[in-house]
C-alpha cells in the first residue's frame, strides 16, 4: 500500500476525531443537524465541511495546511506556484484574464474558447482579437489557431497584452504548445492556457506534456474532470516571470468565494496525493479499458467507428483517455447515440450532431468497457430501424461555425458586452432571416459551452446552418430565450446603423 501525504485532508480528519463542538458556520455543525436517515451518505462528508478556523487555514491567505498542500501540488505538476480553485476552471480563466488586462487592453484569443473566457474579457472591459482555429481534417473539428496566425496577429496588434489558447479540445485533440510559448516569450508576453480537459497530461508517458511543461506561463486544469477531485475542484498552475503574482492573487480573491468548500479543497489535496503516491500506474486501468474498447469495436466491424484524428499541425497528439464515437451509417446523430447509451446505463461525456465523446477515468475497468460494448451491440441491432439523422449536412457543425477565409482569420479588436442590450434596442426574428444582422444574444450549445455566436457579432450563413443543425439534432442552448432556436434576438436596424 503506497503512503499518501495529504496534509489538508489529514488535518480535517484529525480535528473531526477530536470531537469539536461547533459555535461557527456552517449551520449543519459537522453534519449533526441532519438525521442519519435518510441523509447518512451526505451527512458523512459534512464532518470535514468547515470554515476558516485557527487550524484549517485560509484559502485567500494561506499560511498553514492549504499553503503546504498547494506547494506539494506545484511540485507534482511542475509549476512555480499552484492555486486551488473551488469554482472550477471558470474561476481560473477569469483570474488569469483579470490579472493581465486593464480596461481598453487587447488580448489575442482563439475564437473557439469556453464562455468563461469571453466573460473574463468582458469583466476586464478589454477587447478580444479573435483568431480562427485550425480544422483537424479527419474529424472536421477545430483545435487551436496555427502558430503563424498567432504571430501574424501579434504583428498586426503589437500592443496586445497576452495570448490565450485552449487545448486539448473537448474531443481530446491536443496541439503542441512549445512553438506558441516561444512566440510569446520573444515578445515578453504571457501565454495563458485553458487546459481544463488535460489535468492528467504530463502524468503518464502515453499522455502529451502539460501546458506548463510546454512553456505556458499559466494554465488552469479541471482536476475534477480527468482526475479524482470533487466537481468544481480545479488548479491554476503558474510559472513566475511574466505575470504579476500580486494581481493574480487579487483576482483570485475577487472571483472565488470567501467561504470556500473544504471538501472540494481536500479532494484537490487527495487527487495530488494519489498521483504522487501511485505515479503513472494510477492511470493504467483507464488506459487499458480504452484500448480494450478500441480492440473490441475493431473486431466487430459494426456501425460504430472511433474517430482517429490525423497527427499533424492541427493535432499533434490525442488524449488516450478519451474516445470519440460516430455512427458510420449516418442514422444516429451523436446526441441520439448519447441518449441511447444512457438508456443502456452508459453515460457519455458529451455529444454533438456527429459524435459522442467517452471519457475514461483513472479507474475505468475492462468490465466497464465490456458493458459499453454490450450497449453498443444492443443499439446496433436496432439501428436499421432508424431513419437517417435529420438535416445531417456535409460535416461537423464546428467546421462551418469557426473556420474562416484566410483574409478573415484574424479579427479586429472587439469589446465583448457583459450585459445584454436593452430590449427596446432589439427585435426577435426568424433564425433563417438573421444573416448579416447583428446578434443581440450569445448562442451557447452546452456542452461544451463554446459560443457559436456572441452578442455584437455579425451573423453569418454558416453560423445559422450550424445552429439549425444542432437544434435539429436535439442540442441544448444555454440561456437561449427560444430553446428550439427557431428565432433569434438581433439589434434593431436603427441601433445597428448608429453603432457604425
Amino acid at each position: 500500500m503506497p503512503e499518501f501525504e495529504a496534509p489538508l485532508y489529514t488535518q480535517l480528519v484529525r480535528r473531526l476525531g477530536r470531537g469539536p463542538v461547533s459555535f461557527h458556520v456552517p449551520g449543519h455543525q459537522y453534519g449533526r443537524a441532519l438525521p442519519d436517515e435518510p441523509f447518512a451518505l451526505f451527512r458523512d462528508i459534512m464532518g470535514i465541511d468547515v470554515t476558516e478556523l485557527e487550524d484549517t487555514d485560509d484559502l485567500h491567505h494561506p499560511e498553514g495546511i492549504i499553503r503546504e498542500a498547494q506547494q506539494l501540488a506545484a511540485r507534482c505538476f511542475g509549476a512555480d506556484e499552484t492555486f486551488f480553485l473551488v469554482g472550477g476552471s471558470t474561476a481560473g480563466n477569469l483570474a488569469m484574464l483579470l490579472a493581465v488586462l486593464d480596461p481598453g487592453d487587447a488580448i489575442i484569443v482563439q475564437r473557439n474558447v469556453h464562455k468563461s473566457v469571453l466573460n473574463g474579457i468582458a469583466l476586464a472591459r478589454a477587447r478580444a482579437i479573435f483568431v480562427a482555429p485550425q480544422i483537424e481534417p479527419v474529424s472536421g473539428l477545430p483545435t487551436v489557431p496555427a502558430a503563424t496566425d498567432i504571430e501574424a496577429a501579434l504583428d498586426r496588434y503589437p500592443d496586445a497584452k497576452a495570448v490565450f489558447l485552449s487545448t486539448p479540445n473537448y474531443y481530446g485533440m491536443h496541439v503542441d504548445l512549445a512553438p506558441y510559448a516561444e512566440i510569446a516569450r520573444r515578445r515578453n508576453l504571457p501565454l495563458l492556457v485553458d487546459e481544463a480537459h488535460g489535468a492528467h497530461f504530463g502524468l503518464h508517458p502515453a499522455c502529451p506534456p502539460s501546458a506548463i511543461m510546454s512553456g505556458a506561463d499559466a494554465a488552469v486544469q479541471s482536476t475534477h474532470k480527468t482526475l479524482t477531485a470533487l466537481t468544481m475542484g480545479a488548479m491554476l498552475h503558474v510559472r513566475r516571470g511574466r505575470l504579476s503574482m500580486d494581481r493574480l492573487r487579487r483576482a483570485l480573491t475577487a472571483v472565488q468565494s470567501s467561504s470556500p468548500s473544504y471538501p472540494i479543497l481536500a479532494s484537490l489535496d487527495i487527487a495530488r496525493a494519489m498521483i504522487a503516491a501511485c505515479g503513472p500506474a494510477w492511470l493504467e486501468s483507464g488506459m487499458k479499458a480504452a484500448s480494450r474498447l478500441r480492440e473490441r469495436l475493431a473486431e466487430r466491424n459494426g456501425p460504430f467507428a472511433i474517430v482517429e484524428p490525423a497527427v499533424g499541425e492541427a493535432c499533434s497528439a490525442v488524449d488516450p483517455m478519451r474516445i470519440v464515437l460516430r455512427d458510420a451509417t449516418g442514422r444516429l446523430s451523436g446526441i441520439r447515440l448519447q441518449q441511447l447509451l444512457a438508456e443502456q446505463g452508459c453515460w457519455a461525456e458529451m455529444a454533438d450532431d456527429r459524435y459522442a465523446v467517452l471519457l475514461f477515468g483513472p479507474r475505468t475497468t475492462a468490465a466497464d468497457a465490456d458493458k459499453l460494448v454490450s450497449a453498443l451491440d444492443s443499439i446496433s441491432a436496432e439501428i436499421t430501424g432508424y431513419p437517417p439523422a435529420t438535416d445531417a449536412g456535409p460535416g461537423p457543425i464546428d467546421t462551418a461555425a469557426y473556420a474562416a477565409e484566410p483574409e478573415d482569420r484574424i479579427g479586429e479588436p472587439f469589446a465583448i458586452p457583459f450585459m445584454p442590450p436593452a430590449e427596446d434596442e432589439t427585435e426577435i426574428i426568424p433564425l433563417e432571416e438573421a444573416a448579416e444582422r447583428t446578434a443581440a444574444e450569445t448562442v451557447i450549445p452546452y456542452p461544451p459551452g463554446i459560443p457559436l455566436l456572441y452578442t455584437g457579432e455579425r451573423i453569418r450563413e454558416a453560423q445559422i446552418a450550424a445552429i439549425r443543425r444542432l437544434a435539429a439534432a436535439g442540442a441544448r442552448f444555454q440561456g437561449a430565450p427560444d430553446a428550439g432556436m427557431r428565432t433569434i434576438r438581433v439589434m434593431t436596424p436603427q441601433r445597428r446603423d448608429n453603432d457604425r
